[in-house]
């Protein structure tokens, strides 16, 4: 499902239960995030859309490199010629997407019908096919990345140690990734929340790490997870820890 101007020049892709975005500046586009190896028909699909061709991609920048995430990366680089960028601390989880740090173990979740509802779908979009990259260009927390939109690194690490979200300041929105979510994928719950621990590496860690959202003062905040948030940062992050760990 495609959401044009779910925020101010971001577009909204929803495949399987998880969302990536395009972030529009003037006639060039950044992608945030590429959802699943079939996200790539809804890549050419908002383009259409959108009245773009693919050479207004110019860049990919990825929160983070789970395997929902890292759908069409490596195929964006190899068939658009665009770079593909990750914080630095992300690299390995990068070159192996189904390879990453998590607090419990996915087999307490097979029973919970919301998270095979998920997986499910997640697997008609061919997430078990998502590969990796070898050698991903890197950004730094906290920097201004030179891709169309001109995103801030907001490091935000516990969901994966080199998590960032994105900010757009000027246009008062936050990219959160997966730091914060409208919808839990593994246990269902929706509303501001973290990602249960069978996909978190460290739940404490990122339940600190909302300190550095709240800090942005965005006004709408889109996730890897759920609906957009607009009713500011803030009050968001109070919600998610309200709601702790699962």
């Amino acid at each position: 499902m495609i959401h044009l101007n779910a925020a101010d020049g971001v577009h909204m892709i929803e495949d399987a239960y998880t969302n990536w975005y395009l972030v529009q500046d003037n006639g060039s586009l950044t992608v945030v995030d590429t959802g699943h190896p079939r996200s790539w028909a809804s890549l050419h699909e908002a383009l259409a859309l959108l009245g773009k061709t693919p050479d207004a991609v110019e860049a990919v920048v990825l929160t983070h490199a789970h395997y929902d995430h890292m759908g069409f990366a490596r195929r964006a680089r190899e068939e658009l010629g665009v770079p593909v960028l990750a914080h630095e601390q992300e690299l390995p989880v990068v070159r192996r997407p189904w390879h990453y740090d998590h607090e419990r173990s996915r087999l307490r979740y097979v029973r919970n019908l919301p998270f095979l509802r998920v997986f499910a779908a997640m697997g008609t979009q061919g997430a078990l096919w998502t590969r990796g990259i070898d050698d991903p260009e890197t950004y730094a927390a906290g920097e201004e990345l030179d891709v169309p939109g001109r995103p801030h690194a907001v490091y935000s690490p516990g969901h994966t140690y080199g998590h960032c979200a994105l900010a757009l300041p000027e246009r008062g929105v936050l990219i959160a990734g997966d730091a914060v979510v409208m919808l839990d994928p593994y246990t269902g719950r929706e509303g501001p929340c973290i990602v249960a621990g069978a996909a978190t590496a460290d739940s404490r860690m990122n339940l600190d790490s909302l300190d550095a959202l709240a800090a942005t003062g965005a006004d709408t905040v889109l996730t890897g997870h759920g609906e957009p948030w607009t009713g500011g940062v803030e009050p968001m992050v109070e919600r998610a820890r309200a709601a702790g760990t699962a």
